[in-house]
């Protein structure tokens, strides 16, 4: 085989693509109606303990995968693993099969085919399909291939085969037409405009989603290896023999030798018709009243002694490692229920606990809330309280259960679950009006008494902590503030809550002096609104309006320069300013114009101590900011938080990456202020330096540094270890829309991102890489077999880790924001909180998702360049 390449250099498939390395592919997905009925469904449960299943019993489907060519198989059929469908078949499967690429023939196909493993005594084909690896210009398929399932057969792999992939003679549909324009776009046929390309790839997804719900056919998505050139097939190059042609491999097993279901329970006769029950999905009435009927004969104590024996204890343990996001089968709950007296004993028990309590029952919720919650004592974590506090929890004893773990927590822990708790204020709401609309179908009462009826106490607390510490103050007023919409359901409690935190500082001298200095903040961010909206609305040139906003911001009747006393800053109140610097503030060029505003700060002790959650970037006597107007900054503010908490986190693992998340604050819905950090994006470093190494020697430069490349050692080890927790982290966030110009680094070596209008994977670019590592980023550290690029993987591991054994309070914290109103999570709200637990890859041991993230890191360690240098483009066509 060989490249064709167009270029001067003799670029060669040995080059290209090692030949030691094998033929790789990824299956990806399943589109289409499939009626979908696990065989258990149908047995009872004695059936099913006799045949030693249970209900949640392996996949509905599998794939197999195997590699002919001239009529012969050249490798064993691979088949899928077990996997889970909650909302879709998506496998997300690489496979790798045991031939090098030059060892191809230019009549390799791939057959596949779909089985249903839960068929009436042997597995039943779905459909098949068969790909050739070449096109008919003998090049080899790359990228994503869209395969047509022939319905009910198996894939054909003859010469002429009677499953093709490829519809011929059929017109193309819709779809057929887009992904084609995609490739196209993803080739580079297509001319990449940044703002009509969003808005394309949005009324593609769209036109898919439309197109998949009204088709009746079946399509299998597979990914094959992008290469940078077209790989061409030569015999004269091929000088690799082909691989002996293995045995045909045996039939697929049977429905019995999957599953062990004894033979009396199987039908093998070909005259018996199977029909399908509409109801069979729905659960068996007889079998709620029984358990209803079980369940009431244990509300007593007689139950208090009864310990699971070793295979109840299995289960109940893989029960408690659940995810948040896991609903608990019938039997599991009545599994917690049976044990329910010897579960606390477990401290990760407590939420699966709850779960299986019938609410709606009183002498059960009775004994859940009275008897058994107080089991558990001081044992429960952090996250599991967080989880009772959302919207999944509505008895008010329970939540104020939480409330009580939360009173343990110092103001430093507070701040940082802040954000989140101020929205559990409208749980607490939603719990009072539940209980309200019970009441009323007895008697008629006030709805405002039976609001203070549900309160768990969640609002009292956080009043009295943010009285008594003016930093948590501060940031409990703002958060507050931005929720005080009169037109939002909550919009009215969240005024009440307010008004009563400014009466409480109204009660004492220093709350009296903390209400005085929340007035003075809001004034001064009135005044730099105003000050934003007129050089918006302004047609006079950059340098005009930054003259302009030095005039307005150097009078002193404007009280700025100086300040009348001494204000703590709204976006962080550990810093005191006294005065504007005018003559350093600017105005950006960006499309919205934001302002940055110098400070000078009064003598402060920054916070310094690793535990705190304000661990400054630079220490310096000023303090600039961003004001910006008409930009939604709570989705950054969301993202900010979220990386402050995880450093936090993994500084406890004893894992220091030096992260320097900046101090963002939403002041509302359409303005906000954010802190600017000294620095330069990567787009301009490389342009005035040629390199990352070269910016950071000119102020850290060591000549005897020979393994730091003349940087000196900590700025070097600075940079590695921020690349590595920024890689991390964005990649659990799904952080999108990443170029030259949001990447930043500081002389001193910190790295790190800005700009959090992409979260979730969401991205305007097509095919984003999930792991964000750019090559001028592994460039500075010597290349991908450098010691440095080395260090930087095994920190990626190790922070990975180390966030993953956290999963849980991360995922409490993301589903407590669902109703926040924060962009890409309201734009999919049920699929949020999926997000980001499919980042941690919960299905896997520890072991292979090291694996799954160390190919995801390896396979994204260069960007493709192409999109920066558009993005370039577009930079310098609009300044």
């Amino acid at each position: 085989m060989q490249v064709d390449s167009s270029r001067d250099k003799d670029y060669s498939f040995a080059r290209l693509c090692d030949l030691k390395s094998h033929v790789t592919l990824k299956i990806t997905s399943l589109e289409g109606n499939i009626p979908r009925r696990s065989y258990t469904d149908s047995l009872k449960d004695s059936d099913l303990l006799h045949a030693g299943l249970q209900h949640d019993g392996p996949s509905d489907l599998y794939i197999t995968c195997q590699l002919w060519a001239n009529g012969i198989q050249y490798t064993l059929p691979f088949r899928t693993s077990w996997k889970d469908f909650p909302r879709g078949y998506t496998w997300n499967q690489t496979i790798i099969l045991p031939i090098t690429y030059p060892s191809l023939l230019i009549n390799s196909q791939l057959a596949f085919t779909i089985w249903d493993c839960h068929g009436a005594g042997k597995p039943v084909p779905v459909g098949g399909t068969t790909m050739s690896l070449f096109t008919t210009k003998r090049t080899l398929k790359r990228g994503q291939q869209r395969l047509y399932v022939h319905r009910g057969v198996e894939a054909d792999a003859k010469a002429n085969t009677s499953t093709p992939s490829e519809l011929i003679g059929e017109p193309e549909d819709e779809m057929g037409r887009l992904e084609r324009l995609v490739k196209d776009f993803d080739r580079g046929d297509i001319v990449k405009i940044d703002w009509l390309d969003r808005i394309a790839f949005r009324q593609i997804e769209k036109a898919h989603a439309a197109e998949s719900s009204k088709s009746d056919k079946l399509y299998l998505y597979v990914d094959l290896p992008k290469f940078d050139f077209p790989v061409v097939y030569s015999e004269q190059e091929s000088s690799i023999p082909l691989p002996p042609a293995p045995m045909p491999h045996p039939a697929p097993q049977t429905q019995q030798q999957l599953s062990g279901v004894p033979p009396h329970l199987l039908s093998s006769d070909p005259y018996l018709w199977r029909t399908y029950d509409p109801d069979a999905w729905r659960e068996n009435p007889v079998e709620i009243k029984h358990r209803k009927l079980l369940r009431s004969q244990r509300l007593g104590d007689e139950g208090r002694d009864l310990k699971p024996g070793p295979a109840e204890r299995d289960r109940l343990n893989e029960i408690f490692r659940l995810p948040p996001t896991a609903s608990l089968s019938a039997l599991d709950k009545d599994l917690l229920w049976k044990f329910r007296f010897s579960l606390f004993r477990s401290p990760r028990s407590l939420t699966k606990f709850l779960k299986c309590v019938t609410w709606t029952d009183p002498v059960e919720a009775k004994q859940a809330v009275e008897k058994l919650l107080p089991l558990w004592g001081q044992e429960v974590g952090m996250d599991d309280a967080l989880e009772l506090l959302g919207p999944g929890f509505t008895d008010k004893r329970v939540r104020a259960f939480a409330v009580k773990r939360l009173e343990r927590a110092d103001d430093e822990e507070l701040l940082l679950y802040l954000l989140q708790l101020v929205q559990a204020l409208k749980f607490d709401l939603m719990t009072s009006m539940a209980e309200s609309m019970r009441g009323t179908r007895h008697r008629k009462r006030d709805a405002t008494a039976k609001s203070d009826e549900g309160d768990s106490g969640l609002s009292k607390f956080l009043i009295d902590r943010s009285t008594a510490n003016p930093v948590l103050g501060t940031s409990f007023h703002w958060y507050l503030m931005i929720e005080c919409d009169a037109s939002q359901p909550a919009g009215k409690m969240y005024a009440k809550v307010a008004f009563t935190f400014q009466t409480r500082l109204s009660e004492t001298p220093e709350g009296i002096a903390q209400r005085d200095i929340l007035k003075r903040q809001g004034q001064l961010v009135e005044a730099l609104s105003a000050r934003s909206k007129e050089i918006r609305s302004s047609k006079d040139s950059r340098s005009k309006k930054i003259e302009k906003l030095k005039t307005f911001l150097g009078d002193p009747k404007h009280n700025l320069s100086p300040l009348p006393l001494a204000l703590p800053l709204p976006l962080n109140a550990r810093v005191s300013v006294t005065s504007v610097t005018a003559d350093k503030s600017s105005v950006f060029k960006s499309n919205l114009l934001p302002l940055l505003i110098w400070f000078e700060t009064t003598d402060f002790t920054r916070q310094t101590d690793d535990e705190s959650p304000e661990t400054p970037i630079s220490i310096t006597p000023d303090y600039p900011i961003i004001f910006k107007n008409g930009d939604d900054l709570r989705q950054d503010q969301l993202v900010i938080q979220l990386f402050t908490l995880m450093d936090r986190l993994l500084r406890k693992e004893n894992l220091d990456l030096k992260l320097s998340p900046y101090s963002v604050l939403a002041t509302s819905k359409v303005e906000g202020m954010v802190q600017f950090v000294p620095s330069k994006s990567l787009a301009a470093i490389m342009a005035e330096f040629g390199s990352l190494q070269n910016y950071l020697r000119q102020e850290h430069a060591d000549d005897g540094a020979l393994g730091s490349y003349g940087i000196e050692t900590g700025v070097m080890d600075t940079f590695v270890r921020s690349c590595a927790g920024y890689s991390v982290l964005t990649y659990v966030l799904g952080v999108g829309d990443r170029h030259l110009d949001n990447l930043m680094l500081a002389p001193d070596g910190h790295f790190f991102h800005v700009d959090f209008g992409y979260i979730l994977g969401r991205d305007p670019k097509p095919y984003p890489p999930p792991v964000k590592v750019c090559k001028e980023m592994v460039d500075a550290m010597g290349g991908t077999q450098s010691a440095h690029y080395a260090r930087f993987q095994s920190l990626c591991y190790t922070a990975f880790i180390g966030l993953r054994k956290n999963a849980n309070l991360i995922l409490n914290l993301v589903a407590l924001m669902v109703d926040a109103g924060i962009q890409d999570i309201q734009s999919e709200p049920d699929k949020a909180v999926w997000k980001v637990q499919e980042k941690f890859m919960l299905d896997l041991s520890e072991e292979d998702a090291i694996k799954q993230f160390e190919a995801l890191l390896n396979d994204t360690s260069y960007l493709t360049m192409m999109f920066d240098r558009i993005h370039d483009l577009a930079q310098y066509l609009r300044d």
